[in-house]
């Protein structure tokens, strides 16, 4: 088993401990009514984009989200949360260096001894979701579960759900893909980029995102036999039907019926929360590379951590 096999399958566990760290850590997390920046690199800014939809849906405050390196240094925020598995990502560490003084910062971290916990205001550290994999799964879903408790989701309900997701068969062979595109409504919109993202880590596989009500206008040209279309949460009429009609594969946790050859796949399950969904995409990415002859473990071109000098 890869390091990265091992790391999904225990998120159901790393969920109900960042849930049980929410529950004593308020003080660092944003008060509803602050104006809050969410930061973070690669995975990390998918998540952050996921949480600042969850926190303005749900009336806490104006919330942005940004990549680290594309921050706005001119704009005045009550609170900047950044978001770093290593804590030694370059972009991160120089923009909390930055606010220092000027801007309070909260910094989930999995390593507490890491750069960017010197440099928070406050340190939310997360190490039993540290990972030792290139390709990040467990820590940014358990951020993102954390960040959830905060805002009021039950997070033993979440992690029932990831318990079916890492046991559940996948929704259909990789081997009969040959392209995935990955859609989301609100906040599940950073979900969908972050399953692309992780197709193409592990498995250097061509995977797109897009908002779902977006899809009509353009990307839908690729969708065909052999290729896949998977959605997050909600989706807007209509759209599996159209879906259907080109051919490709339609894979939706919320889908009941026969709407493409795989309809049936949803067909009589309670559906399962969207982070939950994002388990079996992480699961589906990792089948791909083990398709392709790929070692997940050895993503081409990563590391674990980006360190400019």
């Amino acid at each position: 088993m890869s390091y990265v096999d091992a790391e999904i399958a225990s998120q159901p566990e790393c969920w109900l401990e960042a849930g049980a760290l929410a529950a004593g850590s308020a003080a660092a997390l944003p008060r509803p009514g602050e104006r809050v920046a969410v930061v973070g690199c690669g995975t990390s800014w998918f998540v952050a984009m996921a949480y600042a939809g969850l926190r303005e849906s749900a009336g806490q405050g104006e919330t942005d989200a940004f990549q680290a390196s594309e921050f706005p240094t001119g704009r005045r925020y009550d609170r900047v949360l950044a978001i770093t598995r290593s804590g030694t990502t370059t972009e991160v560490t120089d923009l909390l260096s930055g606010l220092a003084g000027r801007t309070p910062s909260t910094v989930l971290v999995g390593d507490p001894a890491a750069p960017a916990a010197r440099l928070a205001t406050d340190v939310l550290a997360m190490p039993f979701a540290n990972e030792r994999a290139v390709v990040q799964t467990r820590f940014a879903t358990s951020a993102l579960a954390l960040l959830r408790a905060h805002l009021g989701a039950k997070v033993s309900t979440l992690a029932a759900d990831a318990e079916v997701a890492v046991r559940a068969p996948l929704p259909i062979d990789p081997r009969r893909v040959e392209q995935a595109t990955f859609l989301g409504r609100g906040w599940t919109v950073g979900l969908a980029h972050e399953a692309a993202l992780k197709c193409r880590e592990a498995a250097t596989f061509w995977s797109e995102a897009y908002p779902a009500m977006d899809y009509r206008h353009g990307p839908i040209s690729v969708a065909g036999p052999g290729r896949l279309v998977w959605a997050f949460g909600e989706i807007p009429a209509g759209l599996a039907e159209d879906i259907a009609a080109t051919g490709a594969v339609f894979v939706h946790s919320r889908t009941h019926g026969r709407h493409t050859v795989l309809g049936s796949w949803a067909a009589g399950r309670t559906p399962l929360d969207p982070m939950a969904d994002l388990i079996l995409a992480q699961r589906f990415a990792v089948a791909l590379a083990a398709s392709r002859g790929l070692d997940p473990d050895a993503p081409r071109h990563l590391t674990r951590s980006v360190v400019l000098t």
